[in-house]
Parts: structure tokens; C-alpha cells; sequence
């Protein structure tokens, strides 16, 4: 009697295991054709073009400064130029701490929001793996997490075609190619 629980037992844990329903999705790819994703990237190349004409002519200003002292050094006393020399040192200084400052300030802001779309990417993929009966979905990346998968667990398409519909945003759709080689030309 023990031993016919015991196979009854085995084969419901068998049976239990192949009534998993699995999937991965492809996280890079995700990342990249998500739209939202696609609109934060380009409001912050945007911004950051802004501010870079931002801080052009102070630059410009700055080198020009540095070429007139170097045409008129000549005709300076000492002290006079080491005066000028401080001042532009100075000058320089204040101008390569304001770049890396909105350097900085960019970086942060692109980071706080690019893990807030990830985020809302996860959470997405976590309610459409319970809406749609999955006990796992994993992630696959470049990295090589999933070295293989059945021909059909990849529900990438499926993921990023839902994920964009809930998206609202003004983001003309770009194929993987197109991004690829948006990105190879940089």
C-alpha cells in the first residue's frame, strides 16, 4: 500500500511539473523597442545638446580670452601676467566644474529615469505572466542567462507589442535593425 502512494505520490509531482507553463523574454531587446524607452532616450539627447549650446559660449568666450592674453603676453610685466594666469586658471576651473556639474546633473536624472521605465517594464512582464497563466518567465539578455530554450518559450513579441500598447507616448515605432543601426553609426 506504501509504495503504490508513493508512485501515486511521484507521478502527481511529475505530472504537476509538466503543467508549468514557461517562457523568457529577450530583456535587451524589450529595452530597446520600448517606446517610452525610445522617448526618454531622445528627451534626454535633446537636453543634453541643450545644454551642451549652453555652455559653448562660455567656452568660446573663455578661449578667446587665452588667445589674446598669449598675443599680448609679451608686452606684460611679470606680475601681470601671473595675474592674468590665475584669472584664466581660475576662469578655466569654474568652467570645467559647471560642465561636470550639469554633466552630473544629466547623468542622474537620465538614470532615475530610465530605472523607472525598466521598472514599469518588470512589473508589466510580472502581470502579464499572471494574466496569462505563466509560473515562470525568465529574462534573457546578452549575457547568455538562457543558453537553451524550446522553439516557442520566447514570447518577446508578444511582450513588447502589449507593453507599447499600454504606452501613450509620441514615439514613431523604429525596427530592431533601425536601432541597431542607429547605434553602430554613433
Amino acid at each position: 500500500m506504501k509504495k503504490i502512494i508513493a508512485i501515486g505520490a511521484v507521478a502527481i509531482s511529475l505530472i504537476s511539473c509538466n503543467q508549468e507553463k514557461t517562457a523568457y523574454v529577450d530583456t535587451t531587446r524589450v529595452i530597446q523597442d520600448y517606446k517610452e524607452m525610445k522617448d526618454v532616450e531622445s528627451k534626454f539627447e535633446a537636453r543634453r545638446d541643450s545644454l551642451t549650446q549652453l555652455i559653448t559660449g562660455p567656452q568660446q568666450q573663455f578661449q578667446k580670452e587665452v588667445q589674446e592674453y598669449q598675443q599680448g603676453m609679451s608686452s606684460m610685466s611679470a606680475s601681470q601676467r601671473q595675474a592674468k594666469e590665475q584669472e584664466l586658471q581660475q576662469k578655466g576651473q569654474q568652467l570645467q566644474q559647471q560642465q561636470q556639474m550639469i554633466g552630473q546633473q544629466l547623468r542622474t536624472d537620465s538614470d532615475s529615469a530610465i530605472e523607472e521605465v525598466v521598472d514599469k517594464v518588470k512589473d508589466f512582464v510580472a502581470d502579464y505572466g499572471k494574466e496569462n497563466g505563466y509560473t515562470y518567465i525568465f529574462g534573457s539578455n546578452e549575457s547568455a542567462n538562457i543558453m537553451y530554450a524550446k522553439e516557442g518559450l520566447d514570447i518577446t513579441d508578444e511582450v513588447l507589442e502589449e507593453l507599447n500598447k499600454t504606452y501613450g507616448g509620441g514615439s514613431t515605432e523604429t525596427s530592431a535593425e533601425e536601432k541597431t543601426d542607429s547605434i553602430s553609426a554613433e
